[in-house]
């Protein structure tokens, strides 16, 4: 398993790393709130922390829903999450142009799951000299994310994260098949387990979800080795402008977190035995 810094963060160390904040970045205080909050709860748990927030949202379901702050404003506040609370952070890109902007103020990039098969998006991305965290689409086959793997590799890029987010089962649902994860892995780079965007219910003008499923899926995914996690979480999740239904609590990332690292420090005490 390929080893990495993400900043002060580390990805594929054996240490269970945490990727996550709001969907969106709404405000600085929001980000600057939950990132501080993440920080305190993952450095208590040996937990390596990097914080995420969408700059800019290209893929919502309705053109009357909410796609970011102004994208100089948003990338000033992820800026100032870096710098003053100290933490790696990382942003999603949509197109070529975002890439170079974004890039100056964060640690790594994210290539949505409806572009992960997007070539010169890839390469791009992988040009930047940031770690890039490419989300696996609800229509691909685990191993065939191979190929965004060689895309990345094949413009220099060698740090790359994998991130499961659940498989299209039908309309309107998604289903987390276990033995993906196991795939996933197989091809020699860190993977997360996205514990909220596997809980959408997708469709309609606003994205559903069933949030009273992220504890369970989150232990099994832990339970069969993901190098780390991926979650949204917002002050008061029913208010946020993007992925209410699923975003947790930040009042419950605690327990979250507990849950996790007791699960994966069950996971490798039993593999060492």
């Amino acid at each position: 398993m390929k080893r990495f810094a993400i900043g002060s963060a580390e990805a594929g160390s054996g240490r269970l790393l945490i990727v996550a904040g709001p969907c969106v970045v709404e405000s600085a205080e929001l980000c600057l709130r939950v990132a501080a909050h993440l920080k305190t709860a993952c450095a208590a748990r040996d937990l390596p922390f990097v914080f995420k927030a969408s700059y800019r949202k290209a893929n919502r379901s309705s053109g009357r829903s909410f796609e970011g702050l102004p994208a100089d404003e948003a990338l000033a506040i992820l800026a100032k999450v870096r710098s003053e609370v100290g933490v790696p952070v990382l942003t999603d890109v949509h197109e070529e142009r975002d890439i170079a902007p974004a890039a100056e103020v964060t640690d790594a990039l994210q290539i949505p799951a409806f572009l992960s098969r997007q070539t010169s998006l890839l390469r791009a991305a992988g040009r930047s000299g940031r770690t890039v965290n490419v989300k696996k689409a609800p229509f691909m086959a685990p191993e065939d994310m191979r190929q965004a793997v060689d895309k990345l590799t094949g413009a220099g890029c060698d740090r790359i994260l994998l991130t499961e987010r659940g498989t299209t089962f039908g309309y309107h649902d998604l289903v987390v098949d276990m033995r993906g994860l196991v795939a996933l892995r197989d091809l020699g780079w860190p993977v997360l387990y996205d514990a909220t965007h596997s809980l959408q219910r997708p469709g309609g003008e606003v994205t559903g979800g069933e949030r009273r499923y992220a504890l369970p899926l989150m232990r099994a995914a832990v339970a069969c080795g993901v190098d780390g996690l991926f979650f949204e979480t917002h002050l008061d999740p029913a208010r946020a402008l993007s992925d209410a239904a699923t975003q947790l609590p930040l009042g419950e990332a605690e327990e979250f977190l507990d849950q996790a690292r007791r699960v994966h420090d069950a996971v490798r005490e039993r593999a060492h035995a």
